[in-house]
């Protein structure tokens, strides 16, 4: 058996370009080091670490990348089904304060973007050794109270539920909800035309409410122009939002618009030249993903900011010519009245020390994700 060893990394910068080339990992955005060298350079409260497996030639065949950030607990317990009791149980572990955690994968995306192994390797060999890597990560990180690896859809958990032998708990968190484009809708109204009556007139509803309102797409150095305003309806937004593990400082998304061109989309909506909503999203691969919103939730009411930036999410999708829209997590219930179906992630999660570990254990089994009317607005 060929031997696999572990090289880590402080910077994306210091991980050598051939590395990339022979992981052949490039074809994903999230994967890219462009991608992930603008979180880093934007968000100086974050520590971020990279892992990469390299085998006895010395060629790359694996890859993790991990963020080590500091959260409320409250708000990991904020949007899960368990008693009060429960809640104050887990608050007391976490030393009823904000505990510093690891999360494996990217804490501002919503998917299965934390490892990465070379087509034609050995999935399982390679993944015991990251998890092994994650290991030693964990002990030199100072003060670190638990470890998060996210999101894994159901077609990972034969291999990742092999976590719970290294003493992970597995907790289901809120889906990713998909949208499913078919090739005959070349234009929204072709989309439109496929939904039942009531879920038509709701999409013509949010247009004719938010009529007045000017969308324009930012190019990056609009996005710097407006960066406050931006970084305020952001930041108003994710304090509505059910879950928010870190607030990401939107430079981000200026380097984001530099190295990925129209492929990074920041659309702006302007009422009398006051900004009052944005989207942002990335297209990558055959997807649209919906990345971060904000709106001014006082205008919400009398202008549908919200339910237009979804309608527009819907046409970017369509004029990019993507097979998949997803719209991310949280408001599961209106984004199924577009069509989104949800798809159901597994999160896994331990304490740095044992004992504590074995405590929480039991709490997070009864952890259940809110549930949310799922709609079908499609004719059939």
């Amino acid at each position: 058996m060929s031997q696999a060893q572990p090289i880590f990394y402080n910077s994306v910068n210091d991980i050598p370009t051939v590395y990339w080339q022979q992981l052949g990992c490039l074809s994903n955005t999230y994967y890219t080091p462009e991608f992930l060298r603008a979180y880093e350079v934007a968000n100086d409260d974050i520590v971020f670490r990279y892992i990469v497996i390299v085998n006895d030639k010395k060629e790359a065949v694996a890859f993790a990348a991990t963020q080590v950030v500091t959260i409320s607990i409250k708000t990991i317990t904020k949007n899960i089904k368990i008693s009060n009791l429960l809640k104050k149980v887990i608050n007391k572990l976490f030393c009823n304060n904000s505990p510093k955690i690891m999360f494996c994968g990217n804490v501002f995306l919503s998917g299965e973007y934390g490892t990465f192994i070379k087509d034609g390797e050995n999935f399982n060999r390679l993944f015991h050794e990251l998890v092994a890597a994650l290991k030693i990560v964990m002990k030199e990180t100072k003060k670190l109270h638990a470890v998060f690896i996210k999101d894994f859809k159901e077609t990972s958990l034969p291999l990742t539920d092999q976590l719970k032998d290294y003493e992970y708990s597995s907790m289901k968190v809120e889906p990713n909800m998909i949208i499913t484009l078919k090739p005959e809708w070349k234009s929204f109204d072709d989309y439109k035309d496929a939904l039942k009556s009531k879920y038509r007139v709701k999409a013509n509803r949010a247009d004719s409410k938010s009529e007045h309102l000017i969308a324009k797409e930012l190019s990056y150095q609009e996005i710097d122009t407006y960066k406050s305003e931006l970084q305020a309806l952001y930041e108003n937004t994710i304090a509505n939002a059910n879950f928010n593990a870190q607030v990401l400082d939107l430079d981000t998304y200026i380097v984001l618009k530099k190295t990925h061109g129209d492929r990074f989309i920041v659309k702006g909506y302007f009422l009398e030249d006051k900004l009052v909503g944005f989207l942002s999203a990335m297209v990558n691969q055959e997807n649209l993903d919906a990345h971060f919103i904000g709106l001014d939730y006082d205008l919400n009411k009398d202008y549908s900011i919200y339910p237009r930036i979804l309608n527009d999410y819907v046409r970017l999708g369509i004029l990019h010519q993507s097979k998949r829209i997803n719209l991310g997590r949280t408001a599961s219930e209106i984004k199924s009245t577009l069509g989104a179906k949800p798809q159901d992630l597994t999160c896994y999660i331990r304490h740095k020390r044992p004992f504590v570990n074995s405590l929480m254990k039991p709490f997070i089994k009864n952890i259940k994700i809110k549930d949310f009317k799922e709609h079908a607005p499609f004719k059939k």
